[in-house]
């Protein structure tokens, strides 16, 4: 790229600080909570009004059918495009308009955009409304800044990223959004810290075991069969056995931070006995029903069925071993791990512009959890895609949630910069 339209973009960006923060707040500020999937419609309509007003045209893509669409939760997507002087590759930024619940442990108001001591402070703010604010900003600093480029630039925002992106990515990927020729770079602003290109990340699979019993009168538990106490065994059994074996399997890849380097499996609920949604007491009855969710991350250097197997081994000695035992076990997710490689066009030209911008070599990272890479990757089939953004990945989903506004001002001249050597095959 030439100096002066480099430093005319970094400067603009530079310039338009205030802007950035000030389009963060305003995204915090619509509480696209998931679940359920609140007022996806609103923040998908806020920024479609952006971007066309800025030249853009602007595509809204309902997920009819998706796991949890309705009338009253619509899955809203927005998609923006804008063309450039001559045909030429597409450079596509990806970021999701959902956040998690906000919790507890607040000391400032979630969904106000609080700022001080130069951050952004709500829920979203790191994941990742910052950096869909940054990517926006990046790319309307290249339009303005009068920079010709060939082929296209997009701007997509999509929902329910945090439940699995089923509706979001994963439904946009099955419509050729995610595809070429329409697409051939894809940069997702997940917060994976400002130096970091995030090249993939680990494999999921989530499954829920229920284990079965029979009903019997609470004073004579021997006349029933409990089914807590039977999935008490099964946990015993991942406790003393499964997880130790995990724990030493480790992985060439990057993952971060370091204790994700490793096999791990966290259980993410247990139901058992009668339901809690009334004000009495339970009655006294033996439970014959008890539903675990597990969420097992595993390394690119393992199979897939061997995952599900280690349960499964589990679960049928347990079977054979002790009486009355029986269970079901549901697949409820599962995804690959995915890894772009290191020397692709996005990941070079997103690292070159990291360097420049912040004076330091760029480190390659993969990420601890799923995001929509997976979705691009396997229903896509796009594979020049990594996540980039600001944020620390470690203040994700936790409580006073905040991004830097000096990290998402450095981020957007990272990815306006990146965006067009990629546009005119620099890289």
């Amino acid at each position: 790229m030439p100096l002066d339209h480099r430093e005319s973009l970094f400067r603009r960006i530079a310039e338009r600080r205030d802007e950035l923060v000030a389009l963060t707040r305003d995204l915090i500020r619509i509480p696209t909570v998931n679940p359920p999937g609140d007022v996806y419609t609103d923040c998908a309509e806020f920024l479609g009004r952006r971007l066309a007003g800025r030249g853009f045209a602007v595509e809204y893509v309902r997920a009819d059918g998706a796991p949890g669409d309705s009338d009253r939760y619509p899955r809203t997507n927005v998609i923006a495009r804008i063309e450039g002087r001559e045909p030429g590759p597409c450079v596509h930024f990806n970021g999701h308009i959902d956040v998690v619940p906000a919790g507890q442990g607040w000391t400032v108001d979630p969904f106000e955009g609080v700022v001080k001591d130069g951050r952004v402070y709500g829920r979203g703010a790191c994941d990742m409304k910052g950096g869909i604010a940054a990517s926006i900003i990046a790319v309307e600093a290249i339009l303005e800044a009068g920079i010709p480029f060939p082929g296209a630039l997009e701007i997509s925002g999509t929902v329910d990223e945090e439940s699995g992106g089923y509706g979001g990515v994963g439904h946009l990927a099955k419509l050729g959004y995610f595809s070429r020729p329409r697409v051939d770079h894809v940069i997702i602003p997940e917060p994976l810290n400002v130096d970091r290109v995030c090249i993939g990340h680990r494999g999921v699979w989530w499954a829920e075991i229920e284990t079965k019993g029979r009903v019997a009168h609470g004073s004579m538990p021997f006349l029933g069969n409990c089914a807590v106490r039977h999935m008490g065994a099964v946990l015993h059994r991942i406790e003393t056995e499964l997880i130790p074996r995990l724990a030493a399997k480790r992985t060439a890849m990057p993952v971060v931070p370091e204790g994700a380097r490793q096999s791990t499996l966290n259980i993410n609920a247990i139901h058992g006995g009668q339901p809690e949604d009334h004000g009495g007491l339970p009655s006294p009855m033996v439970p014959d029903r008890c539903r675990m969710v597990i969420d097992r991350r595993y390394l690119i250097e393992e199979d897939p069925e061997e995952v599900r197997a280690e349960i499964v081994g589990i679960l049928e000695g347990l079977r054979r071993e002790r009486p009355g035992f029986d269970y079901e076990l549901r697949e409820v997710l599962a995804f690959l791990p995915t890894l772009t490689d290191a020397d692709a066009p996005v990941v070079r030209a997103v690292g070159a512009a990291i360097e420049t911008v912040l004076g330091r070599p760029a480190a390659q990272v993969v990420s601890p959890g799923t995001y929509d890479q997976k979705h691009i990757a396997r229903v896509g089939h796009l594979k020049d895609c990594i996540a980039y953004g600001p944020g620390i990945l470690d203040l994700a989903h936790q409580p006073d949630e905040y991004v830097d506004i000096d990290d998402m001002v450095h981020s957007a001249q990272v990815m306006a910069m990146a965006a067009l050597s990629l546009l005119r095959r620099e890289v």
